[in-house]
C-alpha cells in the first residue's frame, strides 16, 4: 500500500513538473508580444561622461536620474552614436525630455539646455 501511494505521489509531481518546466522561459525583457528594445551591457562613454546628444537642432544633455517605463510606453525617435533615443508615446513636440534605455524599464532622461 505505501509503495502504491509513493508511486502515485511520484507519478503526479512528474506530472505537475512537467507540465510547469514547459512555461518557464529565460526573460528577454519582452513581455508578451509587446514591443521590446534591447538594452546595452553597459552604457555608451559618451552618456556616462555627460556628452550631449543633438537632436531637432538642440543640444540634450543627460540628467543623473532615470524613468521607469515599460517598452511600449515609448518609441524610437533617432539613432545617436550608435544609442536609440526615445520620446515617451504621450509626448509631443517641442518634447520636454528624450530618453536612452540602458536596463529593462529603465531610461535615461536628457533634457534641452536652451543657452546652447
Amino acid at each position: 500500500m505505501k509503495n502504491k501511494l509513493a508511486r502515485w505521489q511520484l507519478a503526479l509531481l512528474f506530472m505537475l513538473t512537467g507540465s510547469l518546466g514547459g512555461c518557464a522561459s529565460v526573460n528577454t525583457g519582452n513581455d508578451g508580444q509587446v514591443q521590446s528594445y534591447p538594452a546595452p551591457a553597459i552604457e555608451a562613454e559618451w552618456i556616462r561622461n555627460g556628452e550631449p546628444i543633438i537632436y531637432d537642432g538642440a543640444k540634450w544633455y543627460p540628467v543623473n536620474d532615470f524613468e521607469v517605463l515599460s517598452d511600449s510606453e515609448v518609441y524610437q525617435i533617432t539613432e545617436y552614436k550608435d544609442v536609440q533615443v526615445f520620446v515617451a508615446k504621450i509626448d509631443t513636440k517641442p518634447y520636454q525630455r528624450i530618453y536612452t534605455k540602458f536596463d529593462k524599464n529603465k531610461f535615461r532622461y536628457y533634457e534641452r539646455k536652451d543657452n546652447d
